[in-house]
């Protein structure tokens, strides 16, 4: 056993007490009786850096939530690695369907329980315990490293745009490695290559003055939640195709290995459809599940509302209705493009006897997509099929994280995501929980990763 994995199993009991202490800290960001509890959070974090051997670690102003950074560069004509996570949390609620409190971390059955265990406090801390375990053992690390952990990506990370821009300097690096990350199973790893950007709206139409009288006025002027499902069913084929002009202008294909990738990735049709209670499964001719989920846009109506909605019958016209969407977007395509795309269309589409309009609103991120065969992607697959013993998956996900593209367009570099959490541990939900042997293979891979990132 090489000497920094000896070590990393010498204070394994530790690394656990110092990951309770870290989860008793209820660094809840999005609450501001717990603004006081992030800059806790924000010095446990800047003391545990320090106490690793880690360089110049600063507590940084953002004009909200603060974030810590530190370096080690002292590794000669050798990369630096940005490595990134948050220590801020969700917020516990519903508390009554916690069997544990929160913030009260409890071990049971080879996992710790609380809030932040999985998302993100566990997977941000060991990237810093195996630097040290590298220090401590060979006195030097095999890369430059620098740190930033953030306190507000829970609730979008308002300020990071504006401080990156402002701490490029400390931020500077060849690559960026995410600790907010996941994998596919415990038996199984993956690379998660693309997250898609979003963009969100919402569509107003107007008709009389005030609601009317539906015996009196009704058919003689037009209803404005009959317009606005009339406008919204323009927005889509019959086949699930967008309709919106423009809208697939700037849409990067799938390219044939990457459609390669995506199905080597085992999919039950059945158990799909099964698990979400559907009798089909539906969208975009052409493409699989998978292709549609992870690496083609959408835009969908997330909420309808108007008129009367209370117990029992009002015949009323509504004055106005109204409508949420959201859209999913893929490379190369950027919010802006989008919100005019849906806005020219909806114009092109107002509805006679009344008028329609489109408000942006402020959920907002671009797609990220990274090389499957990036240097960063080529050495994360060897670390985690080395620790695994089979072939990581090449996924990407519909969700947003608008850190990778962020990174991307302010520093130029891509972020290998390489945190080790998996989706069934109750991530931003009641009971949230770690493996502790994912928190162990983490340290590993961590280690095994800033050594093979210096081959590159």
């Amino acid at each position: 056993m090489h000497d920094w994995l000896a070590y990393i199993q010498d204070h394994n009991q530790q690394y656990l007490d110092e990951l309770v202490a870290f989860l008793r800290i209820p660094s809840v960001s999005s609450l501001s009786d717990h603004e006081a509890d992030i800059r806790t959070a924000a010095h446990w974090v800047a003391e545990r850096m320090r106490s690793a051997g880690i360089d110049g670690v600063e507590i940084l102003p953002t004009g909200g939530h603060p974030v810590v950074v530190g370096e080690w560069l002292h590794a000669e004509d050798r990369p630096t690695i940005l490595i990134y996570g948050h220590f801020d949390t969700q917020p516990a609620d519903p508390a009554e369907e916690w069997v544990r409190p929160p913030f009260e971390p409890v071990i049971e059955d080879g996992r710790i329980f609380a809030r932040g265990a999985s998302d993100d406090k566990g997977n941000m801390l060991i990237p810093i315990l195996a630097v040290e375990a590298l220090l401590s053992t060979e006195g030097t690390l095999p890369v430059n490293v620098r740190f930033m952990f953030e306190g507000q990506e829970e609730i979008g990370s308002p300020q990071i745009p504006e401080f990156i821009d402002r701490y490029k300097d400390h931020l500077a690096c060849d690559l960026v490695l995410s600790a907010d990350g996941l994998q596919w199973r415990e038996d199984q790893p993956a690379l998660f290559v693309g997250f898609k950007g979003i963009c969100a709206m919402q569509v107003d139409v107007s008709g009389p003055a005030t609601d009317l009288h539906s015996g009196i006025f009704g058919g003689a002027v037009q209803n404005p939640l009959h317009a606005l499902s009339h406008l919204l069913d323009t927005m889509h084929d019959a086949a699930g195709r967008i309709t919106v002009d423009g809208f697939y202008d700037s849409v990067v294909p799938i390219t044939d290995n990457e459609r390669r990738l995506i199905n080597q990735v085992p999919f039950d049709e059945q158990a799909y459809k099964d698990q979400l209670g559907l009798s089909e499964v539906f969208g975009e001719a052409g493409y699989t599940t998978y292709e549609r989920a992870w690496a083609r846009p959408t835009l969908e109506i997330n909420g309808i509302w108007g008129g009367f909605q209370g117990e029992g019958v009002k015949a009323v016209i509504p004055s106005a209705a109204h409508a949420k969407i959201t859209c999913r977007l893929v490379a190369d395509q950027s919010p802006e493009e989008i919100i005019s795309a849906v806005t020219r269309h909806v114009d092109a589409h107002s509805p006679e006897g009344a008028s329609a309009r489109v408000i942006p609103l402020s959920s907002h991120a671009h797609p990220y997509l990274m090389p499957a065969d990036h240097p960063g992607n080529k050495a994360a697959h060897e670390v985690l099929k080395d620790e695994y013993g089979v072939e990581p998956y090449y996924v990407r996900l519909g969700g947003s994280l608008p850190i990778c593209s962020l990174f991307l367009d302010k520093l130029g570099v891509h972020t290998v995501m390489f945190g080790f959490c998996l989706e069934d541990e109750c991530i931003h939900a009641p009971n949230e929980y770690f493996r502790l042997a994912s928190f162990e293979r983490g340290l590993r891979c961590y280690g095994k990763m800033l050594k093979r990132l210096a081959e590159y």
